[in-house]
């Protein structure tokens, strides 16, 4: 579509939005004769979602003046500078719905923009893009040969994604030396365990690394402390560094599994859209009340920091690392009638003491750098072998775990 048909589209979608609105209907009730252009119904959709969901007002001529300069849903999108709310394709939409459950084919990186630069978040342990030495804070310049540059997250990850058994090259600028590589990486079936170590330090002290938020997380990490808890467990470490967050519903669930009562988390929409919302925890699922230390870092994002904040916040647990990522937005994927669908930041979410940590993190009550330069010790895992795993737990090489363990030693 040129940009002049564009600019009458949009014109004819602002009057049939003001017509829809102002006769209190449904998107999907509108009545319109736009089929000389393909995506204006999806426009239309996108439009009044956020209109209506968005955790800011937005203005819908701001919205269509995006359309007209960038001739696609995202490109209208990006006027809000939130890469968190984005048009997903059919192909994107199902995929994300894999992706909750923990099972895809692909190299098992969660990736995000920074400073609009298609940026590692974190890999997946264990996984291909773990094991080729990929590490949060990465820049991806290009995938087989193709620039990043003005690529958007679900092209990225399509392009990533693939059969098992095949290969994709990554072209990655290094976030600690500033050195660029090219990275072949074979895809594989990707399995997201959430759990991926449990082990006892002495002295009754156990470790529990969660390092991802998927539908099954609370139901792991709940076994893993029942069998840390037959076996003796007197004091407890819980390890989200470098854990990029996921599912808001089960990062309840996980915080549940400590606090027995009183708020652990606060979803905060637009005014005028809705109220404020407040999870509670509840009595029944909570484990014995043992000292508790929650190691976090600059890479312990989203799910990750509303179980820290509900830890420190209601005094269940001391903080241990550096200050985290610093993401307090919530997204909803609202499906479409094409079987599209668009996530959308309909809130912020405050800690268990109402605390906006968006753009800002969670400091951790003990502050313990790594050295300059030093990878995180959890990384710490050959390139090519899956059975280096016991290096995860290592007090001799990680100070922050280490701290974590003489915390709780005093306290038992």
């Amino acid at each position: 579509m040129s940009k002049q048909q564009r600019v009458a589209a949009a014109f004819l979608l602002l009057a049939v939005f003001v017509a829809a609105v102002g006769l209190g209907l449904w998107v999907s009730e509108a009545r319109t004769n736009l089929s000389e252009y393909d995506d204006m119904r999806t426009v239309l959709e996108v439009i009044a979602v956020v209109k209506r969901n968005y955790v800011e007002d937005v203005s819908v001529l701001d919205l269509l003046r995006g359309y007209v300069k960038h001739g696609t849903v995202n490109g209208m999108l990006s006027v809000l500078e939130d890469p968190y709310t984005r048009y997903l394709p059919p192909h994107a939409y199902q995929q994300m719905k894999l992706d909750s459950q923990g099972e895809f084919d692909g190299i098992g990186i969660v990736v995000g923009l920074r400073e609009e630069q298609l940026t590692i978040v974190g890999p997946i342990e264990g996984t291909p893009g773990f094991r080729a030495g990929l590490r949060g804070g990465d820049k991806i310049m290009a995938i087989d040969d193709r620039s990043t540059v003005n690529m958007s997250l679900d092209e990225a990850v399509s392009l990533m994604r693939g059969p098992a058994g095949t290969e994709v090259t990554l072209t990655i600028e290094k976030d600690k030396t500033g050195e660029t590589v090219q990275v072949p990486i074979e895809r594989a079936n990707v399995k997201v365990k959430s759990v991926t170590k449990t082990a006892f330090l002495g002295d009754g002290i156990g470790y529990v690394r969660l390092a991802s938020f998927t539908e099954k997380s609370a139901e792991e990490l709940d076994a893993a402390l029942e069998d840390l808890e037959r076996k003796g467990l007197d004091g407890l470490i819980l390890d989200l560094r470098g854990n990029p967050g996921g599912l808001m519903d089960t990062a309840v669930k996980v915080a549940d599994l400590f606090v027995s009562e009183g708020p652990v988390l606060h979803v905060v929409p637009r005014p005028d859209v809705d109220k404020p919302v407040t999870f509670y925890a509840t009595e029944e699922t909570t484990h014995p009340n043992l000292p508790m230390v929650v190691l976090v870092d600059q890479y312990s994002a989203s799910a990750s920091e509303i179980v820290s904040g509900a830890l420190k916040d209601t005094g269940r647990a001391t903080l241990v690392g550096v200050k985290t990522f610093g993401k307090g937005l919530v997204q909803q994927v609202v499906p479409l009638r094409g079987g599209d669908a668009i996530t959308v930041t309909m809130a912020r979410y405050q800690t268990a003491g109402e605390h906006d940590i968006h753009g800002s993190g969670i400091e951790p009550d003990v502050v313990v750098e790594l050295p300059e330069g030093e990878d995180p010790p959890y990384f710490a895992i050959s390139e090519h072998s899956t059975e280096d795993i016991d290096k995860l737990v290592n007090l001799d090489q990680d100070p922050q775990l280490r701290k974590a363990k003489d915390i709780l030693s005093q306290q038992l």
